[in-house]
């Protein structure tokens, strides 16, 4: 469960609705009400300069908005907390955070200017969501439908001057008999700037906890159809660890120029390979050679797009791309809060692309733009954008440390589940606190309004839906047969070509592989594929009858009404659990450096060490080890369905047994380039030339459940619990049969060979236990006998030609 900052509830009155004209104004602070504020010296970006740091040693643009509370502003009897530095002010939940800032606290007047200008405001109107283009000017418009007073905040500023002394923020009080139309609330203003413009609402409604309400006015919150978000502008920048975040927009840009000759790849799904991986640790690590300004940038995956084409995957599936804040853990003191949250599975806003992974510390639009160029150049690789999306719960936490910054504070009844029976608490079916409301209206709206974003504005390929189970849940948490989002996305004319990919169970039990509701439409991260295959190769007894499903497509899982091979994601390793180099090192998870106390992470990992726990200079166990992760290799590129891969495991990543690495960003989880160098020529060219084999022959890429006549199991006894072997043979109609056997006993084994299709010969392709280049010769060995002697823990591949 993830914890976070402890926030104090405040009791507003309502904001002011008589006023009729409304006023551009910077909120005045009355000595009357707030006279001195704490300033936290440290906390000025220009204060420090990081090694090594480019760019990011300059300012992240700050955000003052939440800040500024007066009577005049909001009509609450409030007092004002500011929070201000020379050039950088805070924005902050409350003045809870004195004692996690570094440094020395010093006090300060506070001098703000009083300027107000006169603002041309209509109605505006309801429709779209979000801020919009209208031909009166600039349209603002958000649900609520508890809220009783609702509050646009704005502040204009040039870029580098947010929170500068002219940096002001103006109020706009809405009025509910003119600016709201049924549960959404809208403001039209005239003439208003087309960028660079930040903004947020505070929204004030009932108090009742137990109802569920959770209003709290003090806090500007962001829309949560905000299409960008400006914050701290450094993935990573203690100096700017409690930045608060709202929503900008970009009216002025010209439209991104996709290239005249640009396609989208369409690749058909039984063609994929999946490469799941992070934008960030893909290039963050000084071994990837670049730039210290594009390092674990969107760009820094741009400049080593010819290492996925030489890996020969297609398809990207890219861990968390969304907007979300890395210092969530560091909000208060708590067991993690030594970590940063490197994965992002904790969304701030669904339709924002991840700004601190634009290059150079470029804020938000820039990473938009960046966003936009990778998509375009893998593309023009031939690699399709899987994103994996989190709507199964936000960065907003639990009651007991929440994290409000968006819908928590808009209308957490609508936009969470809760418990009724228990004082209107948040429902957890997520293990992060909270449950996102999913199959509320409204909210299937917003999450159908996202994807078609990505799928329009960045031409996104497909989804891996995170935790999809809670996706299947209804209002009250109970589990629905037919679920009306997942039957939405499914039906979607706009997402129709997209790749729809659920993670099929929860953290509340709801396990639904090969039961995910799918309208023959939905594919599956396949766990029995998973779990099965590592107890098979492994060596554990009576797995051969299981270890044969799986490699078969799974069709005990997926063979009902129109579902096809391809909607097994089949995987052995992923970003959760061990790497792939790990799960041959150790047999226990090694979490320490998570503050749990190893309480964190599966215990359960159906790894096998080989003879030692982690790192060994023992040759003997080395070389089963090497074997072994190409074992793993061989089976998932032979299989029926969708193979995916976890970046890393080409060169053999090692976390060193940490099995939940999310918290960590270091070598751990950063790509090692020079690893990958080092293991150019053996265990990384094996990987790639078992990708392109399979790439090449469609034995193994079937889009049809496998017949009789596709394939022959050498085997007479399938009850036999104590055999770790298995051998068969892929027919192809042209007569280029593929013969593969796994051995995983701990002993050689004199195997028969079947005699080849006619008027051909075998070719031996494959065989683990070889030194490369012998593991894998592509144009074949010829001179197989009648029988094959294979080693302990090999496996084979044969050709007829």
């Amino acid at each position: 469960m993830k914890l976070y900052h402890h926030h104090h509830h405040h009791h507003n009155q309502n904001s002011n609705r008589e006023r009729s004209k409304m006023l551009l104004r910077t909120p005045h602070l009355y000595d009357s009400n707030v006279s001195k504020f704490p300033l936290f010296a440290s906390s000025s970006p220009f204060s420090t300069t990081q090694a090594g740091a480019s760019s990011c040693i300059v300012a992240s643009p700050v955000l003052d908005v939440g800040l500024k509370l007066s009577k005049q502003a909001t009509g609450s009897n409030q007092q004002g907390l500011v929070r201000k530095t020379r050039d950088h002010v805070m924005h902050s939940t409350g003045n809870a955070y004195g004692q996690a800032a570094q440094g020395s606290v010093l006090e300060e007047e506070a001098q703000l200017p009083e300027t107000s200008q006169s603002l041309k405001t209509y109605p505006g109107q309801a429709f779209p969501l979000g801020v919009s283009e209208v031909d009166t000017g600039v349209n603002f418009a958000i649900f609520s439908q508890h809220a009783t007073a609702v509050t646009l905040c704005i502040t204009l500023a040039e870029r580098g001057q947010f929170g500068g002394p002219d940096g002001g923020t103006t109020e706009l009080a809405l009025d509910p008999n003119e600016n709201k139309t049924g549960d959404i609330w809208h403001i039209c203003i005239k003439d208003f700037p087309r960028s660079n413009v930040l903004y947020g609402y505070r929204i004030d409604g009932p108090q009742g906890w137990d109802q569920g309400h959770r209003f709290d006015s003090s806090i500007v919150l962001i829309d949560p159809y905000a299409k960008l978000v400006e914050g701290r502008r450094c993935f990573g920048d203690s100096r700017d660890k409690l930045s608060g975040f709202l929503g900008t927009y970009d009216f002025d840009s010209l439209p991104f120029d996709w290239g005249d000759n640009y396609k989208l790849p369409n690749i058909p799904e039984n063609d994929l390979v999946i490469y799941e991986m992070n934008v960030r640790a893909f290039t963050a690590d000084e071994s990837s050679g670049l730039d210290p300004d594009v390092r674990g940038s969107y760009r820094g995956l741009i400049d080593k797009i010819p290492h996925l084409q030489e890996l020969g995957i297609n398809a990207v599936e890219l861990l968390p791309v969304i907007e979300f804040d890395e210092f969530e853990f560091q909000r208060r003191s708590n067991p993690r809060d030594h970590m940063i949250n490197t994965w992002g599975y904790s969304t701030i806003n669904f339709f924002a692309p991840m700004s601190r992974y634009a290059s150079a510390g470029g804020g938000p639009l820039k990473a938009s733009h960046e966003f936009k160029e990778m998509v375009k150049a893998l593309h023009g690789a031939g690699i399709e954008v899987i994103l994996d999306v989190v709507y199964n719960h936000t960065n907003e936490a639990d009651d007991a440390y929440p994290y409000t910054t968006s819908f928590r504070g808009i209308d957490n009844k609508v936009y969470y589940m809760l418990d009724p029976n228990n004082n209107g608490q948040l429902l957890n079916f997520t293990g992060c606190g909270n449950t996102l409301n999913c199959n509320h209206p409204v909210v299937m709206e917003l999450v159908l309004e996202s994807l078609r974003h990505w799928v329009t504005e960045y031409h996104v390929d497909g989804f891996r839906f995170d935790l999809a189970s809670v996706l299947c849940r209804g209002t009250d948490g109970a589990p629905l047969d037919a679920p009306p989002l997942i039957r939405a996305i499914a039906k979607d004319a706009i997402l129709s070509r997209c790749k729809v990919i659920s993670e099929p169970w929860d953290c509340g039990g709801l396990y639904l592989v090969g039961r995910f509701p799918n309208w023959d439409r939905w594919a599956e991260w396949n766990g029995i594929y998973r779990d099965d295959l590592r107890r098979f190769i492994k060596g554990d007894s009576g797995m051969k009858g299981s270890f044969a499903t799986r490699i078969s497509g799974s069709a005990d899982l997926y063979k009902t009404n129109k579902r096809k091979p391809y909607h097994s994601i089949n995987f052995i390793i992923a970003h959760d659990g061990f790497t792939l180099y790990d799960l041959v090192s150790y047999n226990f998870k090694h979490n320490d450096a998570n503050g749990e106390g190893g309480n964190d992470g599966c215990n359960d990992n159906l790894s096998w060490n080989c003879g030692y726990e982690g790192e060994t200079d023992d040759a003997t166990i080395k070389a089963i080890r090497s074997r072994q992760m190409k074992n793993f290799h061989l089976a998932l590129m032979i299989s029926q369905g969708t193979p995916m891969m976890l970046m890393g495991d080409e060169y053999g990543h090692t976390r060193y047994g940490n099995n939940n690495s999310y918290g960590h960003d270091t070598a751990i989880n950063h790509f090692q380039w020079g690893l990958l160098e080092s293991r150019k020529n053996n265990h990384f060219r094996f990987f790639k030339e078992v990708i392109n084999y399979r790439r090449t022959h469609g034995v193994f890429g079937r889009d049809t459940f496998l017949e009789k006549s596709d394939v022959t199991w050498h085997e007479g006894n399938w009850d036999n619990y104590e055999s770790k072997f298995l051998a068969f043979t892929f027919h192809d109609n042209n007569g280029g049969d593929i013969y593969i056997a796994f051995n995983a006993h701990d002993y050689f084994r004199e195997v028969p060979i079947p005699s080849p299709p006619e008027k051909r010969i075998w070719f031996r392709v494959v065989d683990t236990n070889l030194e490369s280049p012998n593991d894998f010769v592509l144009e074949g060995v010829p001179g197989i006998r009648s029988t094959y002697n294979m080693a302990p823990y090999s496996s084979i591949l044969l050709e007829a030609k």
